[in-house]
């Protein structure tokens, strides 16, 4: 799965529940925008996680995640739950947070999630995707090198295959990407950890801004995914929208190695450095 075992996270305290308990970040964690600060890409994962472990059933699989990021995650100890916020024997509303845990597990609230969880049937004699599929991914393809000032924390960690032009308005940036560290430290990560780790880096992978000029954070992290997640490898296809008065929008498809997944959407706040 991955070559090293660090994590982006270690597990420090740990409950009888396998959805919650303290972690602290590692530097694979931290944020392109600052090393004292968290990535939302790890974040996302952490609180999928949670929701993830909340009671699975095999009969139901996670179909919309949605993370809304309160503010800049310091590089400090996390505590994470989950609960079930709706029942029910087809749909399911899970709901994951994420608070300060240097002032105890009720500190300050850093992120909260929630995910729509479906009972599943067969329906591949119907099966359709709206989106087509991206160029498979090749070895000899370019590898993806970020901005000087990108080269840190998550995105460091991540193996990347370019796909197409970087930059260009109208024309998507395509990617194929995996990571090289686990989620948890010593722990395997699930494929819908990992994508929803990964997906996270659409904003940056659209971008059609330069990083030394501007900034241009994310702060949230929504998607939709009506299919599953299947191996390592992510592909995204994104581009960055950008309006009038500071505000965008990063949209994208994503992709398993069969085939399309589903779509990614960001709230994006742009400003002048």
């Amino acid at each position: 799965m991955v070559e090293s075992q660090t994590g982006c996270y270690e597990l420090i305290s740990e409950t009888a529940d396998p959805y919650q308990g303290i972690f602290f970040p590692t530097p694979h964690a931290s944020s392109v925008w600052g090393t004292q600060v968290q990535h939302g890409g790890p974040v996302a994962g952490l609180l999928t996680r949670a929701m993830d472990r909340l009671a699975p059933n095999p009969g139901f699989r996670i179909s919309r995640i949605s993370v809304d990021i309160m503010g800049a995650v310091p590089m400090a100890p996390v505590a994470v739950t989950a609960w079930l916020e709706r029942p029910g024997s087809r749909v399911q509303l899970l709901v994951s947070e994420m608070r300060d845990a240097s002032t105890g597990s009720q500190g300050r609230l850093l992120a909260r999630a929630s995910a729509w969880r479906l009972a599943t049937r067969e329906t591949k004699s119907t099966a359709h995707s709206s989106d087509s599929s991206i160029m498979p991914r090749d070895a000899s393809a370019t590898h993806l090198d970020w901005p000087e000032a990108w080269r840190i924390g998550f995105a460091a960690s991540l193996e990347a295959k370019l796909m197409s032009e970087v930059g260009v308005r109208g024309q998507p940036t395509v990617a194929w990407l995996r990571m090289t560290e686990p989620l948890v430290q010593g722990e395997e990560m699930s494929y819908l950890e990992s994508a929803v780790t990964i997906s996270d880096v659409a904003n940056g992978i659209g971008a059609r801004l330069n990083p030394v000029d501007w900034t241009f954070l994310n702060t949230d992290l929504v998607l939709h995914l009506y299919d599953e997640p299947r191996g390592w490898w992510l592909g995204i296809s994104a581009e960055t929208s950008i309006g009038m008065d500071g505000i965008g929008m990063s949209a994208a498809s994503l992709h398993s190695e069969q085939g399309v997944l589903g779509r990614l959407a960001q709230n994006i706040l742009i400003q002048p450095r």
